[in-house]
């Protein structure tokens, strides 16, 4: 059957609802989804959600000497950044949307930025495309790491505790040593290679000339040294003063052009979270310099106006991608850092907008990426870390904390223990050039000095009338869709170890193909979907989602770690 779709009808569709709806100040009026406010109960007990089973305990070990939520999300991500540099660490950056006992809800931009003496040519090769290289390997991929200052400002605007009693337990793993899981061994050993180029890392990843072996405990005293001095001094310990200018001198050496300055000028942005009502729930969710949140609304507004529980599998499958492939279209045009690019939020986030995008929706047809402007893209990645904290009294954290590529830049900066990013490939280096994750990106996410790479993090919190749910996960392109499933899978009633365990689907809008976990379509539902036009190609599972609900009705909580994941741990205490 030949494919036929009147893309000039749909596109007029879509004008007239959206234009239909503009106010006379020519900005389209948004339904405001319900205002932030206190619960009326507390948990009265508390759950943490991580990949890792020390940090989820490192941040229980917090909460009992008094602190909050808030603290515990010290714990946790400083403690991450030890067992885990994988994915976190304090060489990298993170965000997270917050809601506190209060009521009040906040974002907390922790990103990378930019050094002032960025070049775009140093990631271009000799025939001006993508050097691979300069931005995935050593200094000159790495930003300016932000995690450092985001725990700084969490405790001393969020937390009960001072800081270095937050990072006690971190500092405690680094120097006394733990015992690698097999995840992290193999993150080395994947990237021995590039490790080996830099005699620091060598010395810490390599100490005995080869990755480290299961069973063996592997001590870092170098980032322990680092972690008491930010617990001292705050801000100063990491940016200023003897850590400041080890990383400065470490990076010059090695060909990268970071200044103490640079590390100096780094500020935390609060920034007010994206909130967006979805069939009587409220999903609190990441916006700008993250592209996720956007994403996650857009798709769900376009969702918003079809009753997904009286449609089949295939049909319901159908309408959940179709809003994905539109959401990522419009993500890779439009999205940047707000503190450089005007981006149109007000049209993105318009239920009238996602109106209009549903009349170009057929029930029974896939729309080719294609009749969209084209693009290319490759695997998705699975690095990054998130976890989910309640504390006793109702204070919550959904963060998400990443490296970016696995092992991020493979550069330990001499004295530091401090693994630096490679958040620079997170820059459109080349417009409309995939990066490592496949996903594109224009002149609004260029780079620039001082800049926030765009962003897949998607931490986010879901507000029921009866329950509560603080949900994430690691993933590169597939942290959006895995976040979304996420928030599906908790509307539709399952518990937190149904939602991290439920199998997985990804369409990012190019490739033109549906990343499918094996299992998650039946038979049946594969060839209605084939028949439909979709191309689904196997993959193997992905992501380490971290969740933890809190069921308002009989005042208990829920925390459970993706079974993808060995040595995750979620726990109630």
């Amino acid at each position: 059957m030949t494919f036929s779709f009147n893309w000039r009808a749909a596109l007029l569709g879509l004008l007239v609802a959206t234009s239909a709806a503009y106010a006379a100040d020519g900005r389209p009026p948004v339904t405001p989804a319900a205002a932030p406010a206190a619960l009326a109960q507390r948990p009265g007990h508390a759950g943490i959600a991580s990949a890792n089973f020390h940090a989820t305990e490192a941040g229980l070990e917090v909460l009992a000497k008094g602190g909050n939520a808030f603290d515990a999300a010290i714990a946790v991500a400083a403690t991450l950044s030890v067992v885990e540099p994988e994915s976190s660490g304090i060489g990298g950056g993170f965000m997270a949307v917050l809601h506190r006992a209060d009521g009040r809800e906040v974002f907390i931009d922790a990103r990378e930025t930019a050094p002032a003496a960025v070049n775009p040519k140093d990631y271009l090769d000799k025939n001006g495309e993508p050097n691979r290289d300069t931005a995935l390997n050593g200094p000159l991929s790495a930003g300016i790491p932000g995690e450092p200052a985001g725990l700084a400002w969490l405790a001393t605007h969020y937390g009960k505790l001072p800081l270095k009693d937050s990072l006690a337990p971190a500092v405690r793993v680094a120097r006394d040593g733990f015992v690698p899981d097999g995840r992290l061994i193999n993150a080395i050993a994947e990237r021995e290679q590039d490790i080996r180029r830099w005699p620091a890392s060598v010395a810490k990843y390599l100490p005995s000339g080869k990755p480290p072996v299961a069973g063996q405990t592997w001590k870092d005293p170098d980032q322990a040294r680092t972690l008491e001095l930010l617990g001292e001094h705050g801000f100063d310990g990491f940016y200023r003063g003897e850590i400041g200018k080890k990383l400065v001198d470490a990076v010059r050496a090695a060909g990268g052009n970071w200044t103490a300055k640079d590390l100096e000028s780094y500020q935390i942005k609060e920034r007010t979270p994206i909130s967006v009502d979805y069939r009587g729930y409220r999903v609190v969710t990441a916006p700008p310099a993250s592209s996720g949140g956007v994403a996650v609304a857009e798709i769900l507004n376009i969702l918003s106006g079809y009753d997904l529980t009286k449609l089949d599998e295939p049909h319901r499958l159908h309408l959940v991608i179709e809003a994905m492939r539109r959401a990522f279209r419009d993500h890779n045009d439009y999205l940047g850092d707000p503190d450089f690019v005007k981006m149109p939020l007000d049209m993105l986030l318009s239920p009238y907008y996602a109106a209009g995008l549903r009349q170009t929706i057929l029930m029974d047809k896939a729309t080719p990426s294609s009749m969209l402007p084209a693009s290319t893209g490759i695997d998705p990645g699975m690095h990054t870390t998130h976890f989910s904290v309640i504390d006793k009294d109702g204070n919550i954290a959904s963060i998400t904390l990443t490296v970016n590529y696995t092992m991020g830049s493979t550069f330990v900066a001499e004295g530091t223990g401090v693994l630096l990013n490679d958040e620079m490939d997170d820059f459109a280096l080349v417009p409309n050039k995939p990066n490592v994750y496949g996903l594109l990106g224009s002149a609004a996410n260029a780079p620039a000095p001082g800049k926030r790479m765009l962003s897949s993090m998607t931490p986010s919190i879901v507000f029921g009338a009866d329950r509560v749910g603080v949900i994430g996960s690691p993933g590169g392109s597939t942290i959006i869709t895995q976040v979304l499933e996420g928030i599906l899978a908790f509307i539709d009633g399952k518990d937190a170890k149904g939602i991290v365990a439920q199998k997985r689907f990804h369409h990012q809008y190019m490739p033109d193909r549906v990343d499918v976990e094996p299992g998650a379509f039946s038979p049946a539902t594969a060839e209605a979907l084939t028949r439909m036009g979709y191309t689904l190609k196997d993959r193997n599972p992905w992501g380490y989602m971290n969740v933890v609900t809190w069921d308002l009705k009989t005042n208990t909580l829920d925390a459970a770690s993706d079974p993808r994941r060995e040595s995750g741990l979620g726990k109630v205490q």
